[in-house]
């Protein structure tokens, strides 16, 4: 399988003609962070997790982000009530883990969501991924304690229990599919300084996966954009603040030569 830049600029000309709602149930660190990267790149971005409101909020939305960045017990059975929507109506699913290996309440809830209803995309760090099969596994907070390769035996076993994909994030990110992998090598050191960028993958995730049929495409093309952004961003950036004003800018203004300049995917 190839992703090439010209089929990753159509993905995103068609986010920013259909707008799709990306309903994100996320936590209260990025929320902001990722309802702007959501409108930069074209998408239509709703942050609600009340249990009253969500099953009609899903119903109204191309995608479903779940992230356990910030837990409560309301906030848990808002997510359950969303995914179970989301699955009748068929809807892309993508689940971050956020911190997954460091508390045994957010490995167990993460364990929960998945087996309530299998999401199409799990995105995470190494650490968080290896934490959802293996209960040795351990977490720095929500930082990784070990490298995104580390995690690839684990994400395909993931892969093959839940049918869906599994993206590791890290110096190089893997994608993996029912028997492939892809990995995006674009980015840079500065992003893992700005808090919520990992929470943004997820998102564009969900921006991706809302107007590609292909889950494993979505995710690849999503990772791209995000490293690509990333990379163009930290050029002109001082640091951790400004990079995160130019990485909307440049999201907002991202270019078929742009990607195809930096473009960085391999199987």
């Amino acid at each position: 399988m190839k992703i090439t830049a010209s089929e990753i600029y159509k993905s995103i000309e068609m986010i920013r003609q259909k707008s799709p709602v990306v309903h994100n149930i996320t936590n209260y660190v990025a929320m902001n962070n990722t309802a702007n990267a959501l409108l930069a790149l074209g998408a239509s971005p709703v942050m609600a997790h009340a249990e009253e409101e969500v099953e009609e909020m899903v119903n109204i939305a191309s995608a479903l982000v779940i992230n356990i960045g910030t837990l409560s017990k309301p906030w848990i059975y808002s997510m359950l009530k969303a995914l179970s929507q989301a699955r009748k109506k068929s809807i892309p699913i993508i689940l971050d883990p956020v911190g997954a290996g460091a508390t045994s309440y957010r490995t167990q809830t993460s364990r929960e969501l998945i087996n309530s209803e299998p999401p199409t995309i799990i995105r995470g760090n190494a650490s968080e991924i290896m934490a959802l099969y293996d209960d040795k596994s351990k977490t720095k907070g929500v930082d990784s304690a070990s490298s995104s390769d580390a995690a690839i035996d684990i994400a395909q076993k993931l892969c093959e229990t839940h049918k869906c994909v599994i993206c590791i994030s890290g110096a190089t990110d893997y994608i993996i599919g029912k028997e492939k992998i892809m990995k995006v090598k674009n980015g840079h050191p500065l992003m893992t300084k700005v808090t919520g960028l990992g929470c943004t993958a997820s998102a564009l995730c969900g921006a991706f996966a809302a107007v590609e049929k292909s889950a494993f495409a979505a995710t690849v093309k999503a990772m791209a954009v995000m490293g690509i952004a990333g990379e163009m961003a930290a050029d002109v950036a001082a640091g951790p603040g400004s990079l995160q004003t130019h990485f909307l800018d440049i999201l907002y203004h991202l270019s078929e030569r742009d990607i195809s300049q930096r473009l960085k995917v391999e199987d």
